[in-house]
């Protein structure tokens, strides 16, 4: 039975309103709180742990919040329709394609809660009256209740005709036969192989495609699939849809390609990034191979870096060492000291010096500078580290790798 929609007093009603505006505008720190909380649910560490899916999940509650304010805006206190917009839908089909879709429906429901506790505080800043507050949170809470079941039906019922949708035809084939291998699951290969249409057999390099916005996503994700594929040498390829931003690619080569040559080509797609895995062989390379793009993809996004194209062999202790941020901060904080808030300049000397083997007049070739210039810093870092360079070269080297590919010291 439905509950009959209160009508709130006038007075209530502007409450509404002025607080709908704030909400309109939410402060960073209660954003961040709101995706913290909808990535930590108990099922939700697969979403959280995958850039792509972690990123829709994040547009899709901070849409439905800022959809919510806006409704209330215009009709406070009124009951929020409903709006499954592209933030929503691309989640939601997101979550399907990776068979994670009840596992991101408990993200609406740990957003809720953090979504009615900043806005009782802004309700309390509202009014001091007893009653005028009892009414607010009395229709605060119907309305974001009300909200959130309307949200979760509506996407329910979305999801549910996206997995039939994914159960036709071949790509539903090849999607189930990639899942099946990746859990390392009992397929034969000559099962899998006419699944895919792609041969298990021999070397495997593994790729993830992923980001970029807006209408033409699609054809820049394909465009950096084709630029990696021709910097391989690869005359063909495996794709699997991943998501409405990313794409799993295989490429049956035995070597990665190189950096430089895969980002030559995404000129036409100056948004989307690259993860290359390792190069394995036969089913276990091909599954490991993935995993390893899957790792670089994940620092990649753990350190908010800039590069547009990595490799798991150049970020392999990386990965490593910042796959527990807090760890990792403490790490560069104890091993460079000062070194850590140095101009990048000085970071770079030392982190070219040390791959130059502590040869300065190398150091300087490379820096096109002068070999007393690199002397020079190289004494300016050494007051700045806790010990000095000579005695610590290996985890300071380290350190400022992982300073690289946060955007800095080179």
């Amino acid at each position: 039975m439905t509950r009959d929609w209160p009508s709130p007093s006038a007075t209530v009603r502007e409450l509404f309103r002025r607080g709908a505006e704030i909400a309109l505008d939410p402060r960073a720190d209660w954003v961040a709180e709101l995706h913290r909380a909808s990535l930590s649910g108990a099922g939700m560490r697969p979403v959280a742990e995958d850039p792509v899916l972690a990123e829709a999940t994040r547009r899709a509650n901070l849409a439905n919040l800022l959809h919510w304010a806006a409704a209330n805006v215009q009709r406070p206190g009124e009951r929020v329709p409903v709006d499954l917009g592209p933030e929503v839908l691309e989640a939601s089909r997101d979550l399907v394609r990776r068979g994670l879709d009840h596992s991101g429906l408990d993200a609406y429901r740990t957003a809720q809660g953090v979504a009615w506790r900043r806005w009782m505080e802004i309700c309390f800043r509202l009014t001091e009256d007893p009653g005028e507050l009892r009414e607010l949170l009395d229709v605060s809470a119907l309305s974001i209740t009300t909200f959130i079941d309307d949200t979760v039906a509506a996407v329910s019922a979305r999801m549910s005709a996206e997995r039939a949708e994914l159960t036709r035809g071949a790509h539903a084939e090849r999607r189930a036969a990639v899942s099946l291998l990746l859990e390392g699951a009992p397929l034969g290969r000559a099962r899998a192989e006419a699944q895919l249409g792609y041969g298990l057999t021999g070397p495997h390099t593994a790729v993830i495609v992923w980001g970029g916005s807006g209408p033409g996503v699609s054809e820049q994700l394909e465009a950096a699939a084709e630029a990696t594929m021709r910097a391989s040498g690869a005359a063909r390829r495996l794709t699997v849809v991943a998501g409405a931003t990313a794409l799993w690619v295989w490429l049956p080569v035995g070597r990665a390609p190189e950096v430089d040559a895969v980002a030559a080509g995404l000129s036409t797609a100056p948004d989307v990034r690259v993860a290359i895995g390792r190069p394995g062989t036969d089913v276990d390379g091909f599954r490991r191979s993935h995993l390893d793009a899957a790792t670089t993809q994940q620092m990649l996004a753990r350190l908010t870096s800039p590069q547009q194209v990595a490799r798991h062999e150049d970020v392999q202790l990386v990965a490593l060492l910042t796959s527990q941020p807090t760890r990792a901060d403490e790490f560069l904080a104890d091993t460079l000291g000062g070194l850590l808030g140095a101009d990048p300049e000085t970071q770079l000397m030392v982190l070219t010096y040390v791959r130059e083997l502590g040869n300065a007049t190398r150091t300087a070739q490379r820096l096109y500078t002068h070999r007393n210039t690199v002397l020079r810093r190289l004494a300016r870092a050494d007051e700045l580290l806790p010990r000095p360079l000579a005695d610590d070269v290996l985890a300071v080297a380290a350190a400022l790798e992982v300073l690289r590919w946060r955007g800095r010291a080179g």
